[in-house]
């Protein structure tokens, strides 16, 4: 993988990319080897931990609501591939930003939205970090710049693009990170955002979340060539593929990803390989998965390999999970009291929000 030539991001440097401009070799191939890891100490693997077991928890309670009719709507749920979300987020920081997919209930608690914002936007309460009107799949705060989740599969891959173009043009020391699955890598839109991405030299992490399945088609069916790490590549920009189940490799890759954006050499590809323990929505029947494999894939569950981990080397007993675990149940269940009581969105605000304040003006008689 050769050097791509360094940019700065002030002066001259941060006006607009001239069309045609060449930041990137086509020499780089994909790196499908381990990333340098620097093991992460105690406190670092408890705080992994505990975030991985705060989405886990989450969805589990997700499941109960949904089945209860408290929790309307589609439900796309994440377990199975939470060492993702915590591994990457773990590498950002507040200032950088996150562009999600419609699977990112992990990515929302990942980023530090509070499980109280999350659950009522589950709830379609006004109290939800979307107002209420977003649901399971469109989460968003600004505040956090978590640009949210998009029913459209693949749609959050340009405005990812825009975003880190914004910063670029601006001088802003930001990388925007963009969550997707693989079969959002078989869009369109992800082939347009890797070639401008490259072309411009964006500061842009892209993240393919490899569950092996795009709904209820296997990676095989939809990818002449699945080596997706390999084929990003292709781009001119560093790309390799991580074990999407080890949240250290998964912090450690995407913390080597991000401190190369950060020094100039434009985008990185990371292909997390992982599995999504459950059926693609709440609706999907699963006939197309067999049981062997699904609990294969759960035999490498990435909280439990992190547990076990930490117990072999004494880093964790059973009192201080049993204090981690409760204390992350009386903070959903504050969750799901807060959401019960939230009000509704009052109906004389139905229309706020539909157009911008100044083409309201401009329709007012």
């Amino acid at each position: 993988m050769s050097a791509a030539r360094p940019t700065t991001r002030t002066g001259k440097d941060s006006a607009p990319p001239k069309p045609g401009r060449k930041t990137a070799t086509a020499e780089r191939k994909a790196d499908t080897g381990p990333p340098p890891v620097g093991r992460p100490d105690v406190r670092r693997r408890t705080d992994l931990l505990t975030a991985m077991l705060r989405i886990r928890r989450f969805e589990e309670r997700c499941v109960e609501l949904y089945s209860a009719a408290k929790i309307r709507g589609f439900v796309h749920l994440y377990i199975g591939e939470e060492a993702v979300a915590v591994g990457v987020n773990e590498a950002l920081t507040p200032e950088d930003a996150v562009v999600s997919t419609y699977r990112e209930h992990g990515h929302a608690l990942a980023r530090g939205l509070t499980a109280e914002a999350v659950m009522a936007e589950m709830y379609g309460k006004a109290t939800g970090c979307s107002g209420g009107r977003g649901g399971s799949m469109h989460l968003f705060d600004a505040s956090r710049r978590f640009y949210g989740g998009s029913a459209i599969v693949a749609g959050g891959l340009p405005l990812a693009a825009g975003l880190a173009l914004a910063d670029r043009m601006r001088g802003m020391p930001r990388v925007t990170c963009c969550f997707f699955g693989d079969g959002a890598f078989a869009e369109g839109e992800f082939h347009e955002t890797a070639n401008l991405a490259a072309l411009w030299n964006l500061p842009l992490l892209l993240v393919c979340e490899n569950n092996l399945y795009a709904m209820g088609t296997a990676l095989t069916r939809e990818h002449a060539q699945t080596d997706l790490a390999m084929r990003a590549a292709s781009y001119g920009m560093p790309a390799w593929a991580v074990d999407g189940m080890d949240v250290d490799a998964v912090e450690q890759s995407a913390r080597r990803a991000v401190e190369g954006i950060r020094a100039g050499t434009g985008p990185h590809f990371l292909e997390l390989r992982t599995y999504r323990f459950r059926a693609h929505s709440m609706y999907d029947p699963d006939r197309y998965r067999k049981k062997a494999e699904i609990e294969e894939w759960k035999s490498r569950d990435p909280i439990d390999r992190l547990t076990h981990l930490m117990r072999d080397n004494g880093e964790l007993d059973d009192s201080e999970l049993t204090r981690i675990e409760q204390r992350i149940t009386d903070e959903i269940d504050r969750a799901v009291d807060a959401a019960e009581q939230a009000p509704e969105e009052p109906v004389e605000d139905l229309l706020r929000h539909v157009t911008s304040t100044s083409a309201e003006e401009v329709s007012r008689p």
